[in-house]
């Protein structure tokens, strides 16, 4: 067997037995012998010890055993360095082409949304819609906050999907703390009782369906069909499409006259925030990344400086321009900062945008959709390529909830110019 032969087979096992415990090996008092073992491990009481024989193996002894198999001794430091980064540099450029489609020059691409908001849903009558989510997705959050602020709690039901350990979204209860506060936390699917969140797309009266199984999504109860899985899309129509049914009808997030405006913020907050902290934490060269970060925080620089004079990014009037920067926000310390590599500065640094997050935090019922452990555990337990050995940091200080309770002081920021004109640029 050749060099690269062995290090194919090396690599192919690594990643296997670090996925699934099927390597073990068994000592006996006059040798040691290995052996794979092919069987499922069953589900361990909580308050039952696993016995000495059953652990999961350590994985020094995986890779020692691995390299005696193909070997027949230990490598040596320099080879098995050079090996191990080979190897898992090639096995994570597989993988993040899979997390991460990217162009040729390794800058993050996200795929459009497939199903767009369609007509039939201009219903002012009693509801047939159902919203599907995931606590860790900003995207996701955006739907959630709109719902809460609009009063749509009861018109539009909700289940709440986990991260599978495969990358999907799954229904069950996961237990995920609520340090003692009133959130949202993952469970079942209370419209169609799938296991998870491919089945429910699979259930299309129109025909099946193999592509992204994406958060947020609503669903159309009666028609059995995809209704939307644009989030923008589904937070102007809670806005405006159900004032009928909403508790808060006379809330408007996106007025007439503020609509030009709106669209200028996201047409800058959306390329260099929303998608900018994934294109950092995605790039796949020096390049990507350099050319991601550099429009991250320049950006937040821009909002910095308007939010002195501006208590929303539209005067005094919180539009969904503000609900979609506050679900990058409220992420950024404790994940974008340190997994998606956006160092430069922590948000908590940044005085007029820390106000600016909790103003909009301590909005009721807008707390209730912040489930941080479920945000941790969703991206830092999920995202293998970035994180592989899957341990999650402890909360920053600056992010808990005591923390971004405190008095913000924005009502005092006196807003002196005309939004209904102007230009933004960086």
């Amino acid at each position: 067997m050749t060099i690269l032969s062995r290090c194919i087979v090396m690599s192919g096992v690594l990643l296997f037995s670090s996925q699934f415990p099927i390597f073990s090996t068994t000592t006996t008092a006059t040798k040691t012998t290995h052996r794979f073992a092919c069987h499922v491990i069953p589900r361990q009481s909580l308050n039952q010890s696993t016995p000495p024989d059953q652990q999961s193996p350590n994985p020094k002894t995986i890779l020692s055993t691995i390299t005696n198999l193909l070997w027949g001794q230990s490598l040596p430091p320099g080879l098995l360095i050079s090996t191990v980064r080979t190897t898992w540099n090639s096995t994570w450029q597989l993988m993040m082409s899979q997390l991460a489609p990217s162009d040729s020059s390794g800058r993050y691409t996200r795929p459009a949304s497939k199903f767009r908001l369609n007509p039939p849903f201009t219903l002012q009558n009693s509801t047939t819609l159902h919203l599907y989510v995931g606590l860790p997705c900003p995207w996701a959050h955006r739907t959630l906050i709109v719902r809460a602020l609009k009063g749509l709690e009861d018109v539009v039901p909700v289940s709440i999907a986990g991260p599978g350990q495969d990358g999907s979204w799954e229904f069950k209860d996961i237990p995920i703390s609520n340090r003692d506060r009133n959130i949202l936390v993952p469970g079942r699917d209370n419209a169609n009782g799938c296991r998870n969140l491919k089945g429910v797309y699979g259930l299309r009266r129109s025909g099946g369906y193999s592509g992204r199984a994406t958060v947020p999504m609503l669903w159309d109860v009666e028609k059995k069909e995809v209704g939307c899985n644009e989030s923008y899309d589904i937070i102007e129509f809670f806005n405006s499409g159900l004032n009928g049914l909403a508790r808060n009808p006379d809330l408007d997030l996106s007025p007439k006259e503020l609509k030009g405006r709106i669209g200028e913020w996201n047409g800058l907050i959306y390329p260099n925030v929303n998608n900018g902290v994934y294109r950092c934490g995605f790039a796949q060269s020096q390049d990507a990344y350099d050319s991601a970060v550099n429009g991250l925080f320049t950006t937040l620089e821009v909002v910095e400086d308007h939010l002195t004079t501006s208590r929303y990014l539209c005067g005094d009037t919180l539009t969904l321009a503000d609900v979609c920067l506050f679900t990058t926000l409220i992420r950024f310390d404790i994940v974008y900062n340190v997994l998606f590599k956006c160092t430069k500065k922590k948000l908590i640094e940044y005085p007029n945008l820390h106000g600016y997050m909790r103003d909009i935090y301590q909005m009721p019922k807008v707390a209730e959709t912040c489930n941080f452990s479920a945000i941790m555990d969703g991206y830092y337990k999920v995202l293998f390529p970035l994180n592989p050995g899957s341990i999650c940091p402890v909360m920053p200080s600056g992010c808990e909830h005591e923390v971004l309770s405190t008095p913000h002081n924005r009502e005092s920021v006196i807003s002196e110019q005309d939004y209904q004109t102007g230009s933004l640029s960086i």
